[in-house]
């Protein structure tokens, strides 16, 4: 993908296309069915207990950067005031786009299609290059070797 690309298209954009991807894909291809979509109480409690577990990632990466008083505009990491690495921070270096993830396993979990868990990859792959990557090239440009040392302690993902 091209460079111009980099932190241009909102995360929550490329989350959106992957589901309609995974929905695509459910709907187009009958035969990787695993399950019936939605099925059971124990499809919804799953794919339900996934999506809120996504957004509580989120939601507590969100405040975290509000109560550090940086942005949370993924498009400007140039904007960042602090380096944030207190709270779920310290367990994940993008709870955001996690979240995001999870959200979207649920997803899967409640479409049931086989094809539609292959989305999951690509969305990590895709986020790594568009939106990760800048960032942690912009990170280490703004708070060196604090940031380098953050990297070496925390996952980029999990």
């Amino acid at each position: 993908m091209p460079r111009l690309l980099e932190h241009r298209i909102p995360p929550p954009l490329i989350d959106l296309g992957y589901a309609l991807l995974m929905w695509g894909l459910s709907v187009g291809v009958p035969a990787a069915q695993l399950w019936p979509r939605a099925g059971s109480l124990a499809v919804w409690g799953v794919a339900v207990g996934l999506a809120l577990l996504g957004a509580g990632i989120a939601l507590a990466g969100v405040l975290a950067f509000r109560r550090a008083r940086t942005t949370v505009n993924p498009l400007a990491p140039q904007r960042a005031s602090q380096l944030v690495v207190v709270g779920i921070y310290r367990r994940t270096r993008n709870p955001m786009y996690l979240g995001m993830l999870l959200v979207l396993a649920g997803w899967g979990v409640y479409l049931g299609n086989a094809l539609a868990f292959l989305a999951l990859p690509l969305f990590v792959l895709t986020l790594n290059r568009l939106q990760i990557k800048p960032e942690e090239r912009i990170l280490r440009e703004r708070f060196g070797e604090a940031y380098e040392r953050y990297m070496r302690q925390v996952r980029r993902w999990i």
